[in-house]
């Protein structure tokens, strides 16, 4: 159990012991970036957990009161209260697949909350994401526990999502989301509407020119495009995690492209970067547009391209439905936003589409990691479904009788009807869609001319 600030004097820490997220936070440490005081569970207790059911007692003990001593507050102090977060911190990042506990306020909740932190690795969901993903069961995580810094403590407060470069096309601008007076949970859940990230330039611009300039350093030293998560607390920027790539495979081929540009690095690091998947999700079709003259597409509503790519497929309400309707061909699972618990229909879906969140959502990051085709914050459909939670997972419920649909302009859409949704450009229309091929770019040549030029061994 190590202190975060000591840690970012060790150069020879591994992501398999402190777990992605505070190897993350001891990279920004050591660039000299704002990250809250706090200290590390690393893996092998959550394996020794999993086989014995033991927390570490008094070492866990020791380190609150150290935190206490750095933060000047105490656990219970009604003058000074000490708040902390509890986080896991998987070594491959698992977005949203365990569990969180925020505001803890006692040593003895700090114990439940790690309790819980190591338990949720075994989750229904995080065991589904590994599989997916192909990502070993026996790592376990590590638990990052921070002081707490709040985004809803005034009008110069939030939280919010930051990428370097654009996700879906790799342009090279800050983009995200940000959310005033909440915390980052509102942001990633994709519960609310939120503002595009430059809302900050004019709301709190030195906290704008802190997010920019962070950015700028955590892309050099990862040399790679990067995400952080931030929270801004009285008008200061604290950093919360950081994250190289999340990028579509457009994207993540232009980013490499770029960088060989921009002197960060060579061309056979390029092409090593870039696998099939990234090659073959470059050329994203598209729907193809119509006269507005003609009879054409009958566009149902319009949200935020936030996976690129086309899918046309059966409507489906919930999760539970999206699995068992895919049994029988391509389904768009449409939701309100989507959770950890709807991963099963997350990965039966073809597409994936949400009334409410933004381009750093829990639904986006998921579509993205998978290579669907989604869009969010389609304020314009109404979702109606029956859902129950069981053994975690949410399913449709059998004692229901009326079926889920979605609303749009007052028209009602049961489940099975047929759409198209394009992930780049937001729209989703009814039936099903003729779609053109996109463009590879320049970028994909160039890359496919670096590899054919130096083959990389």
């Amino acid at each position: 159990m190590s202190d975060l600030h000591a840690l970012s004097a060790d150069l020879a820490l591994d992501a398999s012991v402190i777990g992605g997220k505070a190897h993350g936070l001891v990279a920004l440490l050591r660039l000299g970036l704002p990250v809250p005081p706090g200290f590390v569970i690393p893996t092998a207790r959550c394996r020794s957990f999993l086989e014995t059911g033991g927390l570490p007692g008094g070492e866990l003990a020791g380190a609150v009161r150290d935190l206490e001593a750095v933060t000047g507050r105490r656990f219970g102090d009604p003058a000074r209260p000490l708040l902390v977060s509890v986080r896991s911190g998987a070594a491959v990042s698992m977005p949203g697949m365990m569990d969180t506990l925020l505001n803890v306020s006692s040593t003895g909740d700090l114990r439940a909350a790690v309790r819980e932190v190591f338990a949720s690795w075994t989750a229904p969901r995080a065991v589904t994401y590994r599989e997916l993903h192909d990502i070993p069961h026996d790592q376990g995580t590590a638990v990052v526990v921070q002081a707490m810094v709040l985004g809803d403590r005034d009008d110069h407060s939030g939280s919010g999502v930051a990428f370097s470069r654009d996700p879906s096309t790799g342009e090279r601008r800050p983009y995200g989301d940000v959310l005033f007076r909440r915390q980052g949970d509102a942001v990633v859940s994709g519960t609310v509407p939120t503002l595009p990230l430059d809302a900050l330039a004019t709301r709190e611009p030195t906290v704008w020119a802190g997010l920019t300039d962070a950015l700028d350093r955590v892309e050099r030293h990862f040399r790679d495009a990067c995400h952080v998560e931030f929270t801004v607390e009285s008008g200061r920027l604290w950093l919360l995690q950081v994250r190289p790539g999340g990028l579509s495979g457009r994207a993540a081929i232009r980013v490499a492209v770029d960088l060989v540009d921009e002197g960060l690095i060579d061309r056979a690091t390029a092409v090593r970067r870039i696998t099939p998947g990234h090659l073959r999700a470059a050329a994203v079709p598209r729907i193809r547009p119509t006269a507005p003259a003609s009879p054409g597409l009958e566009v149902l509503a319009r949200g935020l391209g936030a996976g690129p790519g086309v899918a046309t497929g059966r409507v489906a309400v919930t999760a539970g439905g999206a699995v068992r309707m895919a049994a029988g061909g391509p389904v768009i699972l449409v939701r309100p936003h989507t959770s950890p618990l709807d991963l099963h229909g997350l990965a039966a879906a073809a597409g994936i589409v949400t009334t409410t969140g933004g381009p750093t959502c829990h639904a986006a990051v998921v579509a993205r990691s998978m290579g669907k085709p989604a869009v969010v914050g389609a304020a314009g459909l109404t979702v109606r479904a029956h859902d129950v939670v069981v053994d975690g997972r949410s399913t449709t419920d059998s004692a229901t009788t009326r079926a889920g649909q979605v609303t749009v302009d007052g028209r009602s859409l049961p489940e099975g009807t047929v759409v198209t949704i394009d992930g780049s450009g937001g729209e989703i229309v009814l039936g099903v869609a003729e779609t053109v091929a996109g463009d590879t770019g320049p970028h994909v040549d160039r890359l496919l001319r670096w590899a054919a030029e130096e083959p990389v061994a």
